[in-house]
């Protein structure tokens, strides 16, 4: 599965000048809902990905996401695994389970995102699965911006990666972009363009 090349066919590998959620700034962006707005071609990505983790051996009960960008991810992946898929919400400082769903003790899950940049919101709703009992065997992305360490790459994780190191960590391939601090930034300093927001609180 060549996934910067369904990114690029979805128009989901954007150019320009955009203003991260660190703060920083980048010429390119993965936009990632773009990519799963076809479900067959969600299909296949989560197909993929649902080979390697079956491959390793991962032994998994349900899938977890972070709301609201992971859902759609989890959910596919889910159905390519043929296990449940559940969410956890934002709350203050973390993320908890709501809407009904529980988890038994030991359940085995994956937490599964569209894009792992450091890992942040992996970690949290790993977190909140492990408060209630389960068990995170794995973590899992459609694409790695390449700060954490995934299984079949040659990166190696930065010091910005939250991820644990004990789990393993499966992703469809690694993008690495230029990022700059808005001081720093290029494009600043040519005065031809200003930073946008281009994700969901843009």
């Amino acid at each position: 599965m060549n996934v910067e090349q369904a990114y690029k066919d979805a128009n989901a590998l954007l150019e320009g000048h955009f203003l991260l959620a660190s703060g920083n700034h980048s010429s390119r962006y993965l936009q990632s809902a773009k990519v799963l707005e076809y479900p067959k071609k969600a299909a296949e990505l989560t197909d993929a990905l649902a080979a390697m983790i079956r491959e390793a051996g991962i032994e998994v009960e349900t899938v977890c996401a972070p709301a609201l960008g992971g859902v759609l991810a989890g959910y596919e992946l889910a159905r390519s695994l043929d296990v449940r898929s559940i969410f956890v919400e934002k709350k203050e400082g973390g993320m908890e389970l709501r809407r009904g769903f529980e988890i038994a003790q030991g359940e085995k899950v994956i937490i599964c995102e569209d894009i792992i940049t450091t890992g942040g919101s992996a970690l949290k709703a790993a977190k909140a699965i492990e408060e209630l009992g389960g068990k995170v065997v794995a973590f899992a992305s459609l694409a790695n911006r390449g700060f954490c360490h995934r299984e079949g790459s040659n990166i190696a994780a930065k010091p910005e990666c939250q991820l644990p190191g004990d789990v393993p960590f499966f992703s469809l391939g690694d993008f690495t972009f230029e990022i700059y601090t808005p001081e720093e930034c290029p494009m600043c300093k040519s005065g031809e363009s200003e930073a946008v927001k281009p994700g969901s609180k843009g």
